[in-house]
């Protein structure tokens, strides 16, 4: 940031559960910034942070936006970024991005509603980044809310080191800095003295000189207890908790002092590569990048934008992408607030700017001084757990689809498309049905790209549980040289461990070594489509151990013809079933949405692992056939009032139930007699 040194610049996410007011108190520091001049608000759609029309429209954040402005306190001037984080889960790969772009991630708690699990996502995404942790309470101006009980929830939830460094008045007029305020009125001062000591002794526990100083009885001084504090929070030894009435305008800049005096800078909180090597936030080091948002503007094009990690980085400067070695010419760089963008000379450290038009970089690269190779670890993004396919509306649309799916995609790596080659549908994957939705409606306005939506089809396969014999002759004759080829086969289940799928045991020469081939590709054919329902057949292991030829009309057509059919006859002898994916799931609930839970999971012929308890939450791990699960993030978020999560990955292949089965082939049965 011009002019700011490295060491004063402030750098925090506010981060939180859905409607726990982050993006009300985003608005709230942008006024009292100066970087709005009016006081946003996401009710009237004024909101300086939520200006996208998906944003006005659903009254949710979809994108981490960072913001960036200037505060003074004391005789020092501050450097400070703000980053906006989505609370609705179905946007949570956002949440982890911006993890990757701060030093300190600010929780937000709403008094009324509590510790959600959102809530603790967020504190756990900040955990797992190693960030210094804040707590703000919000909501604090609604009817039947308490101070006291948000936080006793924080410390039961977070710990006892969750420590208020500002107390509410009664009346909600204003807050009491705990360190800074001469005038405690008496229904506070045995709590503002209790947390001040406190404060005091985490202080001292950061510095051996410290604790001597404590335990001899001594007083601290002003610059030894904000050393220690902010020593405290860097290594997470201390977790200050604020309150703020936004709307209010109550708390805000006792919330901004504090983030000056106590969250890390910097070069206090460096980054390290992906070999756990730190990297120097100097101003005067090599420029090292991570880009951890991308945007497609409709102005500018392809928006990169990258925290600065260490040195300095200016327009027109030769780059490389260190994590593919590629070369990026950088022309300008943009300092973004919300809608309003400004040409920036130059950024360092705990900066955030925008590059555009970059051709060789995306999400996770990092960007380095030509010379240097310094990786960043990649970000880690959350799996999938929705599926829909899609499909162009119209021939117009068929032709932009991909490019427009592509589009999403490079914006938000969360979102992916993969084409199924064995259903034939294209799927578009994602964390929720509001974030597809969402995506489906800013292809529709940016690329004018208009797709259907529906369940995917279930992957299905086929395989014998028994050994089977099959046979067939292939002879045609329709003058001159005729075809003809003559296979014996038999087919058994193949054991996993087994690699060998084809057995040749011919004797005698009944069928000559140069067709061997083809009867090999027949059977590689004939699995494409199985006997039950015309799904692809797997696990199986066939032995060819006889059959004919003709010296004339024998040809490999004939011979592939042969076992193809061969197979088919052994393979409805061989009592085949149909196979299902099954997924291994892991649900995340509070306690009494359990029972819930557990029936639903039952209902939807899950069979339950396990169950255990993690951070206040349960969480119930089964395996689940993948074709009850493609709505349940929707589902899920009913059940549990939005208050559940669940993460899923590809376990196995499993028989299906006889009843399903015959579903399933009759609607096969049903699509063949229609085409």
């Amino acid at each position: 940031m011009k002019d700011i040194p490295v060491s004063n610049v402030r750098n925090f996410a506010i981060m939180g559960h859905t409607a726990s007011g982050k993006t009300t108190l985003t608005d709230a520091i942008l006024f009292k910034l100066g970087l709005n001049d009016r006081l946003g608000s996401v009710d009237s759609g004024s909101s300086m942070a939520d200006w996208s029309d998906e944003e006005k429209n659903r009254k949710i954040t979809t994108f981490a936006k960072p913001f960036a402005g200037s505060y003074k306190l004391g005789a020092n001037d501050y450097g400070l970024v703000i980053t906006d984080t989505p609370g609705y889960m179905d946007f949570f790969g956002q949440v982890v991005a911006a993890t990757r772009a701060t030093e300190t991630g600010l929780i937000a708690v709403d008094a009324s509603a509590g510790v959600q699990v959102g809530t603790r996502h967020a504190w756990r995404a900040c955990e797992k980044a190693g960030l210094a942790r804040a707590v703000v309470i919000t909501g604090l101006d609604k009817e039947n809310t308490d101070f006291a009980k948000a936080m006793d929830d924080v410390q039961a939830s977070f710990g006892k080191n969750c420590v208020p460094v500002v107390f509410p008045l009664a009346d909600g007029s204003a807050v009491v800095d705990v360190l800074g305020a001469k005038d405690v009125p008496d229904e506070l001062a045995s709590q503002v003295e209790e947390a001040k000591n406190g404060l005091v002794e985490l202080a001292a526990e950061t510095d051996d000189s410290l604790i001597e100083k404590f335990l001899g009885g001594e007083e601290l001084s002003a610059d030894e207890l904000a050393a220690g504090l902010k020593s405290a929070v860097n290594s997470g030894g201390l977790v200050p908790v604020f309150a703020c009435m936004a709307r209010n305008d109550v708390g805000i800049a006792e919330l901004l002092d504090g983030a000056c005096r106590l969250f890390p800078s910097p070069s206090e909180h460096e980054a390290t590569d992906a070999e756990g090597n730190a990297i120097s936030s100097a101003a005067d080091a090599p420029f090292v990048g991570l880009v951890w948002r991308s945007v497609n503007d409709a102005f500018v094009g392809q928006l990169a934008f990258v925290r600065v990690l260490g040195g300095t980085i200016t327009g027109d400067l030769e780059a490389v992408n260190s994590s593919n070695g590629q070369k990026e010419r950088i022309g300008s760089l943009l300092l973004i607030n919300g809608k309003k963008q400004d040409n920036v000379t130059s950024a360092t450290a705990g900066d955030i700017i925008a590059i555009p038009k970059l051709k060789e970089t995306g999400v996770s690269d990092t960007l380095c001084a030509t010379g240097n190779k310094i990786v960043s670890p990649r970000i880690d993004f959350p799996k999938p757990v929705m599926f829909q396919a899609v499909t162009a509306k119209t021939q117009a649309d068929e032709d932009k689809i991909g490019t427009a799916l592509s589009r999403l995609c490079d914006e938000d790596p969360t979102l992916r498309v993969e084409r199924n080659t064995e259903t034939k549908e294209m799927v578009l994957q994602g964390l929720g049905d509001v974030h597809i939705d969402v995506a489906v409606e800013r292809m529709k306005s940016r690329s004018n790209v208009e797709v259907v939506l529906a369940t995917p089809k279930v992957p299905y396969r086929e395989t014998v549980t028994s050994t089977g014999q099959g046979h067939y002759k292939h002879k045609k004759q329709s003058g001159g040289r005729g075809q003809y080829g003559e296979v014996y086969l038999r087919i058994e289940p193949k054991p996993p461990e087994e690699e060998e799928w084809f057995i040749d045991a011919i004797v005698g020469g009944v069928i000559p070594n140069n067709f061997i081939p083809a009867v090999q590709k027949g059977l590689v054919e004939g699995m494409t489509s199985g006997a039950v329902a015309g799904y692809p057949v797997t696990n199986v292991k066939a032995t060819l151990y006889d059959g004919s030829f003709h010296d004339v009309d024998s040809s490999e057509i004939a011979f592939k013809i042969a076992a193809s059919r061969a197979f088919k006859d052994a393979m409805t002898n061989a009592k085949p079933v149909l196979l299902e994916p099954i997924m291994t799931v892991k649900v995340t609930v509070p306690e009494q949405y359990m029972g819930d839970i557990n029936g639903d999971l039952n209902h939807k012929r899950g069979r339950i692992l396990g169950m255990g308890a993690e951070e206040g939450m349960q969480v119930v791990t089964a395996s689940v056939p993948q074709a009850e699960l493609f709505r349940y993030a929707a589902e899920l978020r009913s059940i549990t009032a939005g208050q559940g999560s669940f993460e899923m990955e590809m376990d196995r292949y499993d028989i299906v139930p006889a009843n399903v089965a015959q579903k399933v082939i009759a609607a096969a049965e049903k699509k063949k007699e229609e085409e």
